[in-house]
């Protein structure tokens, strides 16, 4: 991999988490029963929203890895145990975040209003879609990674 296209990754994945972490932090400002509430009552007094911060920790855990693994490429030009791990890393955290989406969809199921479930699924089967694709590639390329690591062909990238 070219030391430009792991910095673009690089500049991607900071640009994914800004615009990330502004939107949760934005948009229950935007929700109907928050329109007049103080800040105090909007970030502490909903058990979901709570929920949700919790659960997206392991995305930006992702985000950290993907991070640091594309800067490891780009300074060493290759791949070694070091991005092996990452990767790892990477896999456990989107098996997590489909964890945390499966407890929030029962959350919707038993706590959620009636006409909010089907958009609260919805969005609840794309961040689980998004997470078992990145889940998947992470092991899938870590596990060829680890057989040309443990075959010594481990060239430049």
């Amino acid at each position: 991999m070219k030391s430009r296209s792991a910095l673009f990754f690089q500049m991607v994945i900071v640009l994914i988490g800004i615009g990330t972490l502004g939107w949760m932090l934005w948009e229950p400002h935007l929700e109907g029963r928050n329109a007049h509430a103080s800040p105090f009552e909007i970030y502490f007094k909903d058990p979901f929203l709570a929920y949700v911060y919790v659960g997206s920790i392991p995305f930006f855990v992702v985000l950290q890895r993907a991070f640091g693994l594309f800067g490891h490429v780009r300074r060493t030009g290759t791949f070694s145990p070091t991005t092996l791990e990452a990767l790892r890393t990477i896999k456990h955290c989107a098996m997590a975040l489909l964890g945390f989406v499966a407890g929030g969809v029962v959350f919707i199921l038993i706590f959620g209003d009636r006409e909010d479930r089907p958009a609260g699924l919805f969005m609840s089967f794309l961040v689980a879609f998004a997470a078992s694709v990145i889940g998947t590639a992470a092991a899938t390329f870590g596990r060829h990674l680890q057989r040309a690591l443990s075959r010594g062909e481990a060239r430049q990238a």
